[in-house]
């Protein structure tokens, strides 16, 4: 940085322009071929056209008898079609016998229809008989409805057409992208590289999840909440450990980490406290900051360390040696809303997306009198009653609360002002986590 910023004289950007600031830096990674198995959540490298039709030949839609539909065209119950039977065509094998006036072929569900027949009869549709064709040794079958031309058969492209688009890069693949490569032969797919995150805790009051709790000491629950929002997004965890209030420490530590990682997501020391590290770091106290320091000689400039907005209003972040690094609160409800607005748009913008962040508009279903200077990011419980899509918090309390993380599936953007809002105000809602099923939202459960 060129000039230091007083720890108290922060200037608050809004949450767009934050978000807008790390996605100029959230560069698009390099495409992987992986095995089609491995490809489920997985974003794809480049659009999809179908590179053949489907199906690629005439198909028997179920389990009937290939017909002339001039044949049979005026049957009925009372006036029955009668066909001889000449041969079987099942799926997997093709017969090549033609079907000519007079004359029917059984057929099973997804075989080739045959030459000269342009329907397909359910056995339902039909009665078989001894043949009633003299010098004839074999079975007929009665046709008892009218048929139509094309009936109960699948043209070539009639589901896919050879060049149609299909997917767009980017997409995220699911259980019916996989069904749809899988048909076409592809046994490798190109997707775009998964993001390495680095997530690091910082704080000499944090013990790990095992570790004992004496007192002043707290358990360091972040970072396996950071790593599940992390592979949650298509991203890979990579994880720092717990540095102490000490620069020096934190200096060696991000030297490390940046040429192995994408982005490094930081949690705790981002206050105005006497000790809080990553404040340091991001006022451009910190030796990690000069050129050289991190390895590759490149100086780090500040993105921002303050944004308007409840809670985490510290929440910063910068460039060092060429990559991002976000600083989020150590308040776990402020550390949980801060990655979900802006790691996770870098992680997705990383993977080809570009436009993760997509509000809906729900009805509060409650009052949430409780006013703010910043807008809130509250987290919310979303679901549909009587047709109508709701939203209420998660629970009631301070924004350290962990109750409320788990039951969350959104965040409920409450507007700036000194009232908050009433029962029945429209707002908006961002869904939490992807959506591998897009317009299915949750219904209210007891």
């Amino acid at each position: 940085m060129s000039e230091r910023v007083s720890r108290f004289a922060r200037q608050a950007i809004k949450v767009d322009e934050a978000r807008r600031r790390i996605l100029d830096h959230a560069g698009l990674l390099g495409a992987e071929d992986v095995p089609l198995e491995e490809a489920l959540g997985r974003r794809l490298a480049a659009a999809f056209h179908a590179p053949a039709d489907v199906p690629h030949f005439r198909r028997s839609g179920l389990d009937g008898f290939a017909v002339r539909s001039a044949d049979a065209g005026g049957a009925s119950p009372h006036q029955p079609a009668e066909l001889r039977v000449i041969g079987h065509s099942q799926a997997g094998t093709i017969n090549p016998v033609r079907v000519e006036p007079g004359t029917a072929v059984r057929i099973m569900t997804g075989a080739v229809v045959p030459e000269g027949a342009d329907a397909v009869v359910m056995f339902e549709q039909t009665d078989e008989m001894e043949s009633p064709f003299e010098g004839q040794n074999r079975t007929a079958v009665r046709v008892k409805h009218p048929v139509k031309p094309g009936q109960n058969v699948a043209v070539p492209g009639e589901d896919l057409r050879r060049g149609e688009p299909l997917f767009a890069a980017g997409s995220t693949i699911g259980p019916g992208h996989l069904a749809v490569l899988a048909a076409f032969g592809q046994g490798t797919v190109s997707v775009r590289s998964r993001p390495v995150v680095g997530i690091l805790s910082t704080g000499s009051e944090l013990t790990d999840c095992e570790g004992p709790l004496a007192p002043g000491l707290v358990r360091n629950s972040n970072a396996p909440m950071l790593a599940a929002q992390t592979r949650t997004y298509g991203g890979v965890p990579k994880m720092l450990g717990m540095v102490k209030d000490d620069q020096a420490e934190l200096s060696r530590v991000l030297a490390e980490a940046l040429p192995v990682c994408d982005i490094i997501v930081t949690t705790g020391g981002v206050s105005v406290g006497d000790h809080d590290v990553m404040a340091e770091l991001f006022r451009g106290e910190s030796p990690a900051y000069r050129p050289g320091s991190t390895g590759n000689g490149d100086a780090a400039r500040l993105l921002f360390n303050k944004v308007s907005m409840r809670p985490g209003s510290p929440t910063s972040a910068a460039l060092i040696g060429g990559k991002l690094v976000l600083g989020l609160s150590g308040n776990p409800g402020a550390c949980f809303v801060g990655f979900e607005l802006f790691a996770r748009p870098a992680l997705e913008a990383m993977q080809g997306d570009t436009d993760s962040f997509r509000p809906i508009m729900a009805v509060a279903a409650d009052d949430y009198p409780k006013g703010s200077p910043h807008d809130r990011y509250e987290r919310a419980i979303w679901f549909v009653r009587d047709g109508t899509l709701l939203v209420r918090p998660a629970a009631a309390g301070k924004s350290s609360s962990l109750r409320s993380l788990p039951a969350a599936n959104g965040l409920m953007i409450i507007p700036s002002g000194s009232t908050g809002i009433a029962r029945g105000d429209r707002l908006r809602v961002i869904p939490l986590g992807r959506e591998p099923f897009p317009g299915i939202v949750p219904h209210e459960t007891e």
